[in-house]
Formats: structure tokens, C-alpha cells, sequence
């Protein structure tokens, strides 16, 4: 933990020099909003296991209230909707955890049917909450993969600190050398560039992490770092294409830098279940 906070400060001064020590520029900004977001991620693991069941809940509920206001009718109904989401989410982790990823993938495949046969905001906002509460759901499971709880505590905190990493090291890639964009129509800032940056720092904080906590062979760990970093740019552009589609650029203020929880959260949807599922099946 004193080491992913060293790498913070080491970044953050990086960046700071980088940007010729303007404290107003988006890049130091964007970086130095980590400082108010990796002491909850923090309290989650210091309290493990309960505290990651304890952050899923969190980041539903601030979501929910992020996505509210661009439903253009029945609120409490949503609100109410998003309780039974997290709700059922809960009950299937504690009772039923095997038909977690059956249900509600079958519950994002209707709605993404629906939206998808006449779209409009109300039927996106429903989807990118189901989409959230599922992928989110996964957390509290990595308390039970089959190894000892440190080693499932290990898993956890390199699913935080890798994704965390990946987006700042797309975000520095991209600002600092990005020339050839990927999606200018969905999200003009993302580049090669970055992309690759990411896929760099990955490997990196893979093979930093992978060898400390004896996660696996180097080689099965660096596929796994490359499907993350292209899973979580993935899940960016993911959310890209929600928020282009409801006019807005964050879905709200919350994170100065960073917009909304939602606009934070968006590489965890992918890379959760998707590392979840890659140690459940290969490990």
C-alpha cells in the first residue's frame, strides 16, 4: 500500500514538471484527483472483506444519483429500480453467486434490446445501471476464489491498483504523445498513443506485482495485463458512447478532474468481472 502511494507521488510530481508546474492544468488535475479517490479503495481493503461488498454498495447508490437526473420521468421509480438492482445483487452474492453473470447478463441483454429498438435516455440511464450494478457485483466475490484470503486480498488490490494505473498511464500516454485517434466520433481524446501507454504500464505494474505476491507464471500474468489494459479502454469508450448520447461530457461534478463516480468506475466495469472470470477459469 506505502508503495502504490509512492508511485502516486511519483506520478503526480511527473506530471507537475511535465506540465511546466501549472497547478491549474488539466493533466495535473486529472492525476492529483487519485489523492481523494485511493483512500476509499484503501478503507476497502484495510477492512477486506467486508469493505469491498461495502464499496460496490457505495458506488451503486452515488450512480444511481449521478443517473437520475437525465431520466425524463418517474424518478423515485427509478431510484426504486436501482434499489431492487442492487438488492438482487446482493442477494445472488450471498446465496446464489453462480447465477450472478447469468442474470444480470440476461437482464443487460433485454435492455440493451430495448434500447437498441427505440432508443432514448430513460432506456440508456436503465442500462448503464445494470451494467454497473452486475459488472460491480464481482467484487465482494474475490473473497471467494479458491486460494487463502491474502492471496485473494492480493488479487483484489492488483485489480485496483492495475486498473487505476492503466487509466492513468492512457491518460499521460495520451496528452503527452497522442497524434492517431482511435474514436474521434466517441471520444476524440483517445489515442494510440495512449492506448499503447497503457498497455505499458500494465505490463509493468503486472510484472511489479505479479512477482511480490507469487499471482503466477510471468507469462500467463502478462496476457492477463493485456486483456485488462484493452478491457478497461474498452469499458472508457463504453461509457464514451453513453455520454455522447445523452449530450453530456461528465455525468456529474463529484471528482474535481474526474467528473462523476460513473466517469471513475468506467475501466472497473470491464476489468472486474473480466479478471474475476480469467482466475475462475485458468487459475
Amino acid at each position: 500500500m506505502t508503495a502504490l502511494y509512492g508511485l502516486l507521488g511519483l506520478t503526480s510530481l511527473s506530471v507537475r514538471l511535465a506540465a511546466g508546474a501549472a497547478p491549474s492544468s488539466t493533466l495535473s488535475a486529472q492525476v492529483n484527483a487519485w489523492w481523494r479517490i485511493f483512500p476509499f479503495i484503501s478503507l476497502a481493503l484495510v477492512i477486506y472483506p467486508v469493505g469491498s461488498a461495502l464499496l460496490a454498495c457505495a458506488i451503486w447508490l452515488l450512480a444511481i444519483a449521478e443517473l437520475a437526473p437525465y431520466q425524463s420521468k418517474a424518478r423515485p421509480r427509478f431510484w426504486a429500480g436501482g434499489a431492487a438492482a442492487s438488492a438482487l445483487a446482493l442477494a445472488l452474492q450471498a446465496f446464489a453467486p453462480y447465477l450472478l453473470s447469468g442474470v444480470f447478463s440476461g437482464l443487460i441483454v433485454i435492455q440493451y434490446w430495448r434500447f437498441n429498438a427505440h432508443p432514448d435516455h430513460d432506456k440508456l440511464v436503465n442500462l448503464l445501471l445494470l451494467v454497473t450494478v452486475g459488472a460491480l457485483a464481482v467484487l465482494p466475490l474475490f473473497a471467494r476464489l479458491p486460494f487463502d484470503s491474502p492471496t485473494n486480498l492480493a488479487w483484489l488490490f492488483y485489480l485496483f491498483v492495475l486498473t487505476a494505473l492503466n487509466d492513468i498511464g492512457q491518460f499521460i500516454s495520451g496528452k503527452l504523445f497522442g497524434r492517431q485517434k482511435i474514436a474521434p466520433h466517441i471520444s476524440p481524446n483517445k489515442t494510440w498513443q495512449g492506448l499503447i501507454g497503457g498497455v505499458v504500464v500494465s505490463q509493468l505494474v503486472t510484472l511489479v506485482l505479479g512477482r511480490y505476491f507469487g499471482l503466477g507464471s510471468a507469462p500467463r500474468l502478462a496476457v492477463y495485463a493485456l486483456l485488462l489494459s484493452l478491457g478497461g479502454f474498452v469499458g472508457d469508450l463504453m461509457y464514451s458512447a453513453a455520454k455522447r448520447h445523452l449530450g453530456i461530457k461528465d455525468f456529474s461534478q463529484l471528482i474535481p478532474g474526474h467528473g462523476g463516480i460513473l466517469d471513475r468506475v468506467d475501466s472497473l466495469v470491464i476489468t472486474a468481472p473480466l479478471l474475476y472470470w480469467l482466475i475462475r477459469t485458468f487459475e
